[in-house]
């Protein structure tokens, strides 16, 4: 029995060994794609991080999930683009602000006042200690220049969707945009309604970018994209927003609601899932159309 036992114990730990080295290495394995001669993206698990090349050094949209990925895309933006100068997160999510400690302390963080507040009231305990010298430290309202050296990026906060303090970031001299996760190309969108986002407002918030010059356009998650990718994507918004608002005048419940729902905008559509944690799915998307159609979720007040 004793040998029996050792070699269930031997067995388990070499899948348990092998399991870890499987998530480190999808963790750290990085990918970089460029889209113009000064912007590249950088693709891994969590979201898309944005690096422009200034003369001054790199502009950084996004770090990812870990502080581990946060050191490797420290090091390729650094052979990019130079030695970082500025973070922008676009909202507060995890997957999007975790790896700022692996940077400087005291480096230029620039976020909305909304996502700051959020990263407080729902993330306090990760930014204790040392990574608080890696929270935004310039923030606004609505939108904001930045001027890195011989690059402009236009900042700005277009409305409610994904949340309500999402920011757009424009890279003007080069026409592209970074949307951080007000679009998901081609995978099922969060919808944090209780941070203020909104489907049945999402489509609006599209229109205000709509406004911007930009050709190219990176999403936070899912491959680059144009003003076309951007548009299906909106289409696919407003019909689940249709779906919700018809569901709540007819009265419908949710099983009554996801049995029913005509929605067909979301054809190729990808699953995001953590197991355990989360699933960003059809279900998903249909079930946060219907709660905030019917008022049966609460926003989180900010203070």
């Amino acid at each position: 029995m004793r040998r029996i036992a050792a070699f269930v114990f031997v067995v388990i730990a070499l899948i348990v060994s092998v399991g870890v080295i499987y998530t480190y290495q999808e963790v750290v394995s990085l990918r970089v794609e460029r889209v113009t001669d000064d912007v590249h993206v950088i693709f891994g698990q969590g979201s898309n991080v944005g690096v422009l090349r200034t003369d001054e050094g790199a502009v950084i949209v996004d770090t990812m999930t870990f502080r581990l990925q946060g050191r490797r895309i420290r090091e390729l933006a650094d052979d990019l683009a130079g030695p970082p100068q500025v973070i922008i997160n676009t909202h507060y999510h995890f997957d999007h602000t975790h790896g700022n400690p692996a940077f400087a302390s005291g480096i230029k963080v620039v976020a909305t006042q909304r996502t700051l507040a959020y990263m407080d009231a729902f993330d306090a305990s990760y930014w204790e200690g040392g990574a608080s010298g890696t929270l935004p430290n310039e923030v606004f309202e609505n939108e904001h220049e930045l001027r890195v050296g011989d690059k402009t990026v236009l900042l700005l906060r277009p409305g409610r969707g994904h949340t309500d303090g999402d920011l757009v970031a424009l890279f003007v001299e080069d026409r592209v945009v970074h949307m951080g996760d007000l679009f998901f190309n081609g995978r099922y969108p969060n919808i944090d309604l209780e941070a203020g986002g909104s489907v049945r407002e999402w489509a609006a918030t599209l229109d205000r970018v709509f406004e911007l010059e930009f050709d190219v356009v990176i999403p936070g998650h899912g491959p680059v994209t144009d003003r076309a990718g951007l548009r299906e994507f909106q289409h696919f918004i407003r019909q689940l927003a249709e779906l919700g608002a018809q569901a709540a005048r007819a009265g419908l419940s949710l099983e009554e609601t996801q049995a029913r729902a005509l929605l067909d905008a979301d054809a190729g559509y990808e699953v995001i899932a953590i197991p355990f944690f989360m699933r960003l799915d059809r279900e998903f998307v249909i079930r946060r159309a219907w709660e905030e159609a019917t008022g049966s979720v609460r926003r989180v007040e900010l203070h």
